[in-house]
């Protein structure tokens, strides 16, 4: 019975640990893109940052978006 009782917990903690980096990448995925155009966008008066600090930051969110889909979809918790 405890052995069906700990299973059932990791079985939820491995689904909800999957369900946040899945949402996590795509927030860190989004802002990253956002970043990037952000010009396009119309929205250069928010982020006042100089264009090297943007594309830095564009592309650290961008990587750690991708890292957290990677390690979502592996799924070695």
């Amino acid at each position: 019975m405890e052995n069906t009782f700990r299973e059932r917990n990791q079985k939820r903690y491995s689904i909800f640990r999957r369900i946040y980096d899945i949402s996590m990448s795509l927030l860190f995925l989004g802002v990253g893109l956002a970043v990037f155009f952000i010009e396009k966008l119309g929205m250069d008066l928010v982020f006042t940052a100089e264009p090297v600090y943007r594309n830095l930051f564009g592309s650290i969110c961008l990587l750690y978006g991708a890292f957290r889909l990677y390690r979502g979809i592996k799924q070695e918790y």
